[in-house]
Parts: structure tokens; C-alpha cells; sequence
């Protein structure tokens, strides 16, 4: 391609193609599933089996955990097998297990289908954002990931209204009915993805078998993803807490704003975010969002106003947002083409390991200081992950081998 100067230029990749917008579509409507679930389901184990508030938590933390073994063996299996049937088989699965609340009868058949079904959903993401990998031009990985994970975005949002909109308007039942269109939608329009499928050498090969804790996780993916785990960590404190945060200091209509003003701030901040981090490199975008999300963080601890509670919705919006996908970038970036699948399922793995570890510690130290303290001490941490970047990634930033 030759411009108007006579200058030769090589022409942009193109981005936004049919299988792009596909595998988009399919982790959004997977997180859909998610978030219409778990914004209901231990209201439900309370309201249909009589379960303690206890079996109700473990009704909706279990799934966490059937996500993690999902990523796991989602993994291992793109790297072994296929990368494309690996998606088929989460999505399939996702599709039974949600059909299968209908025929839940006990607490314990419950429990065993939350679990499984955590299991496909940590299969179809990992393989989601292993293909997007594949199919994103290596030089637009931070526009093009970054445009990839605001379908999760939009689902954090859009799930627990049509969730909660669903409930209170009619039963468990349509809401089930709801993600079991959501994930049918996925399967049907899996065919019209077209990606080509990483062909293993010999040696890479031999290398893929056995048990051996490289064929289960990507070692050079653990210091971004233990950024991310403590980020996470973070910021599962507001998920889990924001309801009797707000009662405690009388916040509790603004609240109901909260998560949408954070992905608005998302949604608007990360094709920004994006460029920068294809322009400039990973360190443009993470040494500002960090702190940036601990600014947000601490200003969450002192609100007294609607007007702040919703101001630090935003900033934790734009420093989380920016960190989650530069994060997802970096695991792609310094990571061997066969190997891609292990780099996604560990990043994801160690940010669900934040998620999950996040509201058990917060818990153990707001009976002594306060939810507001509590949110203090959080912020400090948050700061923190500043000098772990550096330490762990930043000084020194990767490539693929």
C-alpha cells in the first residue's frame, strides 16, 4: 500500500470479522447465563429446599469453584485436542446443565449441578479467550481483547437487571428458561466461527503429556496473573459487600447505580485503553490504572454522599477495567502460540482465586475495624499492587519465546 507521499505503509489488520463478532457473542451470552444465575440462585436454594444461609452461599460460591477445575481441564484440552471442540463442549454442557434446574429436587442435586455447571463455564471462557487470541492481529492484541472483554462487561450489568427484573415479575423457572435460550443461542451460531487450529509439532507433543504442572498451567503467565489475583481480591470486597456497606451508611438507592456507572466507565475507557497499550506498551496502561483503581478503592471507604459513592464506581471502573484486559493482553502476548490455552486458564484461574479468597479475608477483619476500615486497609492493598507489578512484570516486561 502506497500513500499519497509515496511512502509504503503496511495496511491494518482487519479486527471486526464474522468470527471476531462470534466468539464476542458467545462469551457474552456465557456470562449472561452467569450473572442472570447467581444474582438469584441462593434466594432460591433458601425459597425452594429450606437451605441454611450457609448451603445458600455454597449454592452460588460452588459454582466458583467448578470454574476453576473447569479452566483447568479447558486448558489441557486445547492444548491436547482442539481448541474449537473444546468451546463445542463447554457450550453443550453449559446448554444441559442449565436444562437440568428443572429436574433439581434436592439441595444436593443442586449443589452437583452448580458445580458442573461452573465446570462448562470455565471451559467455554477459556476457550473464548483462547480463540480471540488466535484471531486478534498480534499488533492490535490490547484494542482487540480489550473490545472482546466488554461483552463481560455488558454482561455484568445486563444479567443482574434481567435477573432481578425476572424475579420479581415471575419465577426461577423463567429465568432458567432465559439462560438455557442464551446458551442454545451460543451453540447455534458456534458454526459460523472459522479459526485455524494450532498444529503441534512433535516435540510439543510429547511435551503436552504426562502430569506435569507446565501441562496445567503457563509459568509465565503467573506474575501478571498474581497482580491480577490481588487486584481481584480488591475489588471482590465491593461485590460482596456493597449491599450491607450501603445500609451501614445509608446509601442503599445510590448502590442500586453503582454497577452501572462502573461499566459505564468501563465501556467508555477501554477502546482508549486498548490503543494505548498496542501504541505504547503494557506499562502506559498499568502504572496509571493501578493506582487509579486505588484512588476509586479509597474514595469507596470514605463515601458519605451518593454523588462520591457513584464517583468511585467510575474510577474503579476505569482502573479495573484497564488492568483485566492489559492483564488478558500480557498472558497472550509473552506466550507461544500452543501453549495460548494454559496462559488464558491461568490468568482467569488466579482471578478467580482473588474473586473467591477476596470476601472470606475482608470478612475476618470487619468485625474488629469496620466496613469502612475494612475498605481502607483494601485501598492500602490496592496501592500496593503498584510495586508488585513492578517487581513481578514490570521492570522487565516479556515476549513470546
Amino acid at each position: 500500500m502506497i500513500d499519497n507521499q509515496g511512502l509504503g505503509t503496511a495496511p491494518k489488520q482487519k479486527l471486526w470479522t464474522r468470527s471476531f463478532l462470534v466468539i464476542t457473542s458467545v462469551n457474552f451470552l456465557a456470562a449472561m447465563n452467569f450473572y442472570l444465575l447467581m444474582i438469584v440462585i441462593s434466594r432460591y436454594a433458601i425459597d425452594r429446599f429450606s437451605a441454611s444461609p450457609g448451603v445458600a452461599g455454597l449454592a452460588a460460591g460452588i459454582f466458583v469453584i467448578g470454574g476453576l477445575v473447569g479452566r483447568l481441564l479447558g486448558g489441557r484440552a486445547m492444548t491436547r485436542v482442539s481448541q474449537t471442540k473444546t468451546l463445542y463442549a463447554g457450550v453443550l454442557l453449559s446448554l444441559v446443565m442449565t436444562l437440568l434446574y428443572f429436574a433439581a429436587r434436592s439441595t444436593a442435586l443442586l449443589l452437583l449441578i452448580r458445580f458442573l455447571h461452573g465446570v462448562s463455564f470455565g471451559v467455554t471462557t477459556t476457550a473464548t479467550g483462547t480463540i480471540v487470541a488466535r484471531l486478534v492481529p498480534r499488533e492490535r492484541y490490547g484494542e482487540g481483547i480489550g473490545y472482546y472483554s466488554l461483552s463481560q462487561t455488558m454482561a455484568t450489568a445486563i444479567g443482574p437487571f434481567i435477573g432481578i427484573l425476572l424475579s420479581q415479575r415471575g419465577s426461577f423457572d423463567s429465568i432458567i428458561v432465559a439462560c438455557s435460550i442464551a446458551s442454545a443461542i451460543g451453540l447455534v451460531i458456534l458454526p459460523l466461527l472459522s479459526v485455524n487450529e494450532v498444529e503441534l509439532t512433535g516435540e510439543q507433543a510429547d511435551e503436552a503429556k504426562g502430569f506435569r504442572l507446565s501441562n496445567f498451567i503457563e509459568p509465565k503467565v503467573v506474575p501478571i496473573a498474581l497482580v491480577s489475583m490481588t487486584t481481584y481480591i480488591c475489588y471482590s470486597t465491593v461485590v460482596s459487600f456493597l449491599s450491607v456497606y450501603s445500609q451501614a451508611i445509608h446509601l442503599v438507592t445510590a448502590a442500586s447505580f453503582f454497577f452501572i456507572v462502573y461499566a459505564a466507565a468501563v465501556f467508555i475507557t477501554r477502546p482508549l485503553v486498548g490503543r494505548r497499550f498496542d501504541a505504547k506498551g503494557e506499562n502506559s496502561v498499568m502504572y496509571p490504572a493501578i493506582p487509579v483503581f486505588a484512588i476509586g478503592m479509597a474514595v469507596f471507604s470514605q463515601a458519605h454522599s451518593a454523588y462520591v459513592l457513584l464517583v468511585a464506581g467510575a474510577l474503579i471502573g476505569c482502573g479495573l477495567g484497564a488492568i483485566q484486559s492489559s492483564g488478558q493482553a500480557i498472558s497472550v502476548k509473552i506466550t507461544r502460540l500452543h501453549r495460548m490455552g494454559l496462559a488464558i486458564s491461568t490468568f482467569f484461574m488466579f482471578s478467580d482465586i482473588g474473586m473467591g479468597t477476596g470476601p472470606l479475608l475482608a470478612g475476618l477483619v470487619v468485625p474488629f475495624i469496620g466496613y469502612r476500615g475494612m475498605y481502607t486497609v483494601v485501598a492500602i492493598v490496592a496501592a500496593g499492587c503498584l510495586f508488585l507489578y513492578y517487581a513481578l512484570y514490570g521492570r522487565r516486561p516479556l515476549v513470546a519465546a
